[in-house]
């Protein structure tokens, strides 16, 4: 089977107030694509992907009005996508929700929220963590409450999936560089905590001897290898390793072993003030060591790096015009 991770930017914006495709040529969030031609580039790349499962970080939005499932559901149905049935966790306020679209002939899945405790709260609750060593407990929440979900294959086999994204915020409102370093550190510190409580549910799973899969956009973000010295460890580092066992992902420790070579990327960003791009490793699938032992086989789908992706110009074509992430796919026998 093959299941997928994929950050669509600005997804929300291709969908009308009654969670219709818009298929004109007004223009889309991305720079200089309409949203004919984002729509059409998005249905090419989940129809090349043919993936069983996706998860869809920065799905459209869900609110008084738009309904993120029927959205999803939607653009697979003008798409005739194979994974057509799309479940979601609780809904946020940031226009980016998290998503699962799959296919259900070969998958089920279904929102499984695991019940809070005072330690390890429930996605949608409060954190407490001491975040500057003040003897004092800070409050956290997830600006993007991960999703759970409790799978299930045609074949029988049972798993939990947690997709997520975690986002370190751009220090917005800074009246100087003093204070913008005061809030990037107050920013990353949240993060990181928020790293801590998701680690803490996987611990939580393995315990109770629950295969576990880890999906979305761990996104550490560009610029912050500023702070490693202050903070020690990643985000990446914290969800991927803890008591109950670690999880594996090959780019992940590649990138992690190699912080002064070559690693893997995910993501392409434009930047304005350096007129060049910037590439990053941000979207993961990382598997606990049950379903490792079943012999996955990754692949991001990067149309510069990867080499089917660069000899197929449609597709390589269609993956730029998408979004500024990649999609990253898993096949396993399951």
């Amino acid at each position: 089977m093959r299941f997928a991770t994929y950050n669509v930017e600005w997804f929300t914006s291709l969908f009308d107030d009654d969670s219709r495709l818009q298929m004109d040529t007004a223009w889309s969030a991305r720079h200089n694509v309409t949203r004919a031609e984002q729509a059409t580039a998005l249905g090419e790349v989940f129809r090349r992907l043919d993936a069983d499962a996706v998860l869809v970080v920065e799905a459209p939005d869900a609110n008084s009005k738009r309904q993120t499932v029927a959205a999803l559901e939607d653009f697979a149905g003008h798409f005739d996508l194979r994974a057509r049935t799309a479940v979601m966790g609780f809904m946020n306020e940031t226009q980016q929700e998290i998503a699962l679209l799959y296919d259900p002939d070969r998958v089920t899945a279904r929102h499984a929220p695991r019940p809070g405790t005072a330690s390890v709260p429930r996605f949608d609750g409060t954190f407490e963590i001491d975040l500057d060593i003040d003897a004092t407990r800070d409050q956290v929440r997830f600006s993007k409450p991960p999703l759970e979900l409790d799978i299930e294959t045609a074949s029988g086999t049972a798993f939990s999936l947690i997709g997520a994204h975690l986002k370190s915020k751009a220090p917005h409102g800074a009246r100087n560089t003093a204070h913008a370093m005061k809030l990037a550190i107050a920013n990353r510190r949240k993060q990181l905590a928020q790293a801590i409580w998701l680690r803490a549910r996987i611990d939580q799973l393995l315990a109770e001897n629950r295969p576990v899969m880890v999906m979305g956009d761990l996104n550490d973000g560009p610029g912050l290898d500023e702070f490693e010295g202050l903070f020690g460890r990643s985000s990446v580092e914290i969800v991927m390793d803890g008591p109950e066992g670690a999880l594996f992902d090959p780019h992940a420790r590649l990138a992690l072993s190699a912080r002064l070579g070559a690693a893997p990327t995910s993501a392409r960003f434009w930047i304005q003030q350096e007129k060049r791009y910037l590439q990053a490793l941000l979207d993961y699938i990382m598997v606990s060591a049950e379903l490792r032992d079943r012999g996955p086989a990754w692949r991001i789908w990067h149309p510069l790096d990867d080499p089917e992706c660069w000899a197929d110009a449609a597709l390589r074509e269609a993956l730029v015009t998408a979004s500024d992430h990649f999609p990253v796919t898993m096949d396993l026998e399951i």
